[in-house]
């Protein structure tokens, strides 16, 4: 598998890879699971509707215990990353999941893998950063005011302290975007590359504590891509810090 996204066809010149795919898959699943919570909504709730009150219960109580009465315009942007990453991570574990493959022009005759995790690809990755940095930083401005927020990066109280201070404040925003993207790809990605070895040597038996693994790790990295998020957004919208 190459680092990457394998272009199985292109629509008015837009190149559709095996990624897009899956994430076109991801958010249909999304909008099914949406649409199912609302038509089956009850006061008795069924173990459907349970599990998925779980999860945003859990967000929600998790948001509310760090960032207080700010949770209402954070949390729900805490459950959207992990709802998509978890699902994207999961859904890779699938069968046909880079073993069903795609001839395309260039491929030749063995073909290219038709699906591929989404959250392998680093172009993904770097838009879901791009997303977490930008927003936090647009609800830092919005909730704390432009003066309060520009002053993180550039003081001169206490001068040069608080500017180089300001300074590595500002590398550190920067940095975020590399270290959210290359975590979550890294370790989805390294995980595909394993567990394809693992196909390759022994596929009825050998991949199967590997799949286990990738399992928690397709969720762990989910939360811990949501709860880094969360809180950054509250840092930047705390008027304290």
């Amino acid at each position: 598998m190459q680092i990457g996204a394998d272009v199985l066809f292109t629509i008015a010149g837009f190149p559709v890879t095996n990624t897009v795919l899956t994430t076109l898959i991801t958010d249909a699943i999304i909008i099914a699971v949406v649409i199912a919570v609302g038509k089956t909504l009850s006061l008795k709730p069924g173990k459907f509707q349970n599990a998925i009150e779980a999860i945003i219960d859990y967000f929600r109580s998790t948001t509310e215990e760090i960032a207080g009465s700010n949770v209402s315009f954070i949390y729900p942007w805490v459950v959207t990353f992990f709802l998509f990453i978890v699902i994207s991570n999961l859904l890779a574990q699938f069968p046909g999941f880079g073993t069903i493959r795609f001839i395309t022009a260039s491929s030749g005759k063995e073909g290219v893998p038709l699906l591929r995790a989404a959250t392998s690809d680093l172009n993904l990755t770097l838009a879901l950063a791009v997303v977490s940095v930008v927003t936090t930083q647009y609800l830092g401005i919005k909730h704390t005011g432009f003066k309060a927020y520009i002053t993180r990066f550039i003081s001169f109280k206490m001068f040069p302290v608080f500017l180089f201070v300001g300074i590595l404040e500002f590398v550190n925003e920067i940095t975020k975007l590399i270290s959210f993207s290359f975590r979550l790809f890294g370790n989805i990605f390294a995980g595909e590359r394993v567990l394809g070895t693992m196909y390759g040597i022994f596929p009825a038996i050998l991949p199967l504590p590997f799949m286990t693994l990738e399992l928690m790790v397709a969720v762990i990295q989910a939360i811990v891509f949501a709860m880094l998020t969360m809180s950054f957004m509250h840092i930047m919208t705390d008027k304290s810090h």
